[in-house]
């Protein structure tokens, strides 16, 4: 059988270092990564290989030529153009046509039994076996679900952790039968995970998954390298280390030159030629390149030293790694997670912070400080993007500096010449933060529509009709008046799509931003009627007849709401009772207590003034909160249901999205009207897109964000009140006797703390004992166990917080106790908690 290392990789989110070099070449322990794949080949027989490479082929050659040192024989398939891993795969298959193949990658550090993952292959007469491992967070890799019998039953590439229903992951190791080529197109960038096996999956083709028990770790940021290296030398991976070991876990290259004086303590490994001095100490972890030099008084713990580096006398290095060549002069000092690239120099008593990344070829002079901060490492975030976009203490993690280096990776996603709205709220850190964001942009080339101070749903429908590429709105965090939230919109006015979202992110950890040219540098303007063009469709699109009727109280926050707010209720002609009227820079939001104090005096307008109804804005325009003609505050739940019955019953007809969460006697009300419900996941994104399709007539979040899709699919609240305005007038129910007609939800809620590594296996265990129960579960966001038409519980993942989020209904409310309690312990019992 003959093998196919895929070597094509750039590794981008490993630069600096991988600036200069393929990330297959990447050193661990001393030998490039696809080397000790090669070696792991030929211990199981495969010594026939076929190269697939890409970028900087040339140095991947002039390594390992025709694979002689290694008594292999190499072949190098080479692509012009990135093909994906199909189609690098179809690129080599002239040397495929004649056996089954195995295809590994050539930048995994990984001792899987090939063998074994052959013969299972070869019994179940698979068209392709896929090596699947189980892994503590699967959120970046492609999750696999099999049958007992190994058989794939599902595939789903890059979950969000709603979408993690398993630990098992594809390790992009393969073994497969040569027809399966013919599923790949020539010359065409094709993947297998995403392209080819969900096609052949749909077709029932025998596709299979080996769950390997041996050790695998995708080297694909600077924290995996680094936990590479320390596994490598803990005897977690089976490896070739060279050398030989001095005491226990202390390797030593024949030919390196270590002081008795000199304080070792592993497991460590120093390479051929290396020279240490005395009084130098190398501490648990270290790895130093060949021909390196480590003078007095040095001091090293948990650092990789590539080959030919130079550290001065006293220098002190933690937990960072510092590229070949680079020359590390007296006393300097490197911190945790700070990359130092290919031929650098580290001045005398230079300082170069936590994780500080230093490209090739540069000079940091002697005594300097490279103090640039690493913001969200330091919070713990996993990525950039929460909930509410990008959120943070102002000047503390979200920084006139910090927003530069956001809007210039954003710039750096587009085109030059293309053009961006911008937008905050009334506080005075929103306007000064966005002065930061409009700069970067301009400075690269993008032009910049400014509305100022506007309602976030008038910047949604801005971005969305005119030629734009996106928009960036800054706004204060909801309840913190300390933080703010930075929200990026896509060209539709939505929130960036995940997959979007990766790619700003990848951009601004590589801080690889694309600057203008002096000609370049873009325009800047400020549209003159926005908020009319906006008013004037909104009311063209919604049904507002009978409206001049009613009398409403509405209280706008002190938010951008009061902006448009004269211009819609003046042309509609009813009687309106209107609060907190104005821009508020002082109180751009509100905490919990300061919240329902005004909800209890919005109230109390409404009954006092008989008003059929009163709504509160949230300060940016986006959510609203109701208060029917009693002066009783209607919950966000209820007033889902409410507003989702005054729909249905005027239409008759179509389609509504909901999310997961929300309560099933949603359900109950669109079939008395005779209305469909499409249920979607939690992601605010999924529920955009959802309201976007045809037929549909309402969608809401349950969290006082609803959608008018005949005017725009995403969450307005200023719509939502216009449209309800109508509704109310013409149903001549109440909102008080709407909301009696509709059944009580007895939905309860819980948070289990979960640590991140278990919530991959808490979702297997989940769906493995519902399954043991034979229970219907469904899989749209999290695991959804459906025990009957009124009883279920709903498990996810939280996607920002070690924690899962369980909801539970059922006829009762003891009833929906037992089983919030029942499946939480499940949740804890799997999760080691």
């Amino acid at each position: 059988m003959k093998a196919v290392v895929m070597a094509g990789g750039e590794g981008t989110r490993l630069r600096p270092m991988t600036a200069n070099q393929p990330k297959p070449l990447l050193p661990v322990v001393n030998r490039p990564i696809m080397e000790h794949v090669l070696r792991l080949l030929k211990r199981h027989g495969l010594t026939e290989t076929v190269v697939t490479v890409q970028f900087l082929a040339a140095l991947v050659r002039s390594y390992f030529g025709d694979g002689d040192e290694l008594d292999m024989t190499l072949h190098y398939a080479t692509e012009d153009l990135p093909l994906g891993t199909a189609g690098s795969v179809k690129n080599a298959a002239s040397r495929l046509r004649d056996d089954s193949f195995l295809v590994i990658s050539g930048d995994a550090l990984t001792d899987i039994d090939l063998s074994d993952m052959i013969r299972f292959h070869r019994e179940n007469s698979a068209l392709v076996t896929i090596g699947l491992k189980r892994v503590p967070n699967p959120l970046e890799f492609g999750i696999i679900i099999v049958d007992e019998a190994g058989r794939i039953q599902r595939f789903l590439e890059k979950p969000t952790w709603g979408q993690v229903f398993s630990d098992t992951v594809n390790t992009g190791i393969y073994v497969m039968e040569p027809e399966i080529l013919d599923e790949v197109p020539d010359g065409q960038a094709v993947d297998w995970a995403s392209d080819v096996f969900p096609k052949l999956l749909e077709r029932g083709a025998p596709l299979y998954g080996y769950v390997a028990d041996g050790y695998w770790e995708d080297v694909g940021t600077h924290e995996s390298y680094l936990k590479a290296q320390a596994d490598a030398l803990a005897g977690r991976v089976k490896l070739d280390i060279g050398g030989f070991e001095l005491s226990p876990g202390v390797w030593v290259a024949e030919t390196a030159a270590v002081d008795p004086e000199a304080v070792l303590k592993g497991p460590l490994l120093i390479g051929d030629y290396a020279k240490v001095e005395a009084g130098a100490e190398l501490r648990e972890y270290t790895v130093l390149g060949d021909n390196a030099v480590v003078r007095e008084g040095s001091f090293l713990h948990r650092a990789v030293v590539h080959d030919n580096v130079y550290l001065g006398p006293g220098t002190n290095l933690r937990g960072c790694v510092i590229g070949k060549s680079t020359d590390v002069m007296t006393g300097a000092r490197i911190e945790e997670n700070a990359v130092i690239g290919d031929e650098c120099v580290i001045g005398a008593e230079a300082y170069v912070s936590s994780g500080v990344k230093i490209y090739p070829f540069k000079t940091v002079e002697a005594g300097a400080v490279v103090n640039t901060s690493v913001i969200w490492e330091s919070r713990g975030q996993a990525s950039l993007f929460g909930r509410r976009g990008i959120s943070g203490l102002v000047n503390v993690e979200i920084t006139p500096e910090l927003c530069v280096r956001l809007a210039s990776a954003y710039a750096t996603t587009l085109k030059k010449g293309e053009s961006v709205v911008t937008s905050r709220d009334a506080s005075r850190a929103a306007s000064a933060l966005k002065r930061a964001v409009i700069s970067a942009l301009t400075a690269s080339a993008i032009n910049v529509i400014d509305l100022e101070a506007a309602p976030l749903p008038v910047t949604r429908f801005y971005t969305s009709r005119k030629p734009t590429s996106g928009g960036i709105a800054l706004r204060t965090t909801a309840g913190d008046p300390q933080s703010v939230d930075i929200v990026f919109l896509d060209s539709e006015g939505a929130d960036l799509a995940p997959a979007t979202q990766r790619k700003l992110e990848r951009v601004y950890s590589r801080q690889e931003f694309r600057r203008a040219f002096p000609g370049e540098i873009a325009e800047l303007s400020y549209p003159a009627r926005a908020i009319e063009d906006y008013a004037h469709e909104l009311l063209r699109c919604v049904d507002m007849s009978g409206a001049d009727e009613l009398k409403v109280v509405v209280d706008c926050a002190g938010g951008t709401s009061s902006l448009v707010m004269p211009t819609l209720l003046g042309r509609v002609g009813l009687e309106v009772l209107t609060v907190n009227a104005r821009l508020d820079e002082a109180s751009p939001t509100e905490t919990l207590a300061e919240r329902r104090r005004d909800l209890q005096r919005l109230s109390e307008l409404v009954g006092s003034s008989r008003a059929h109804f009163g709504v509160r804005f949230d300060p940016v325009g986006e959510r609203i909160a109701l208060v029917d003609e009693k002066g009783q505050l209607i919950s966000e739940e209820r007033a889902l249901l409410v507003v989702l019955d005054l729909v249905a019953a005027e239409r008759r007809g179509g389609r509504v999205a909901l999310p997961v969460t929300t309560t099933r006697v949603a359900e109950q009300v669109c079939r008395f009207h005779g209305v469909q419900v499409e249920w979607t996941s939690t992601a605010q994104d999924a529920l955009t897109a959802a309201a976007a399709e045809e037929e549909m007539i309402f969608a809401g979040d349950g969290r006082g964000g609803f959608v008018v899709p005949e005017f725009a699919p995403t969450v307005d609240g200023l719509a939502a009140f216009m449209r309800l305005l109508g509704l109310v007038a013409r149903t001549r129910l109440s909102l008080s006797q709407i909301d009696a007609r509709i059944p009580q939800a007895r939905l309860l809620r819980r948070a289990v703390p979960t640590p991140w590594a278990a919530k991959g296996l808490v979702m297997r265990s989940l769906i493995e004992a519902a399954e043991e129960e034979g229970l219907h579960y469904e899989t749209t966001d999290g695991v959804r166990v459906v025990l009957d038409d009124r009883s279920w519980v709903l498990i996810i993942p939280a996607a920002t917080e070690p924690v899962t989020d369980l909801w539970a209904e059922a006829r009762h409310v003891d009833s929906a106790q037992a089983l919030l309690e029942r499946w939480a312990r499940i949740v804890e019992e799997s999760s080691g908690a």
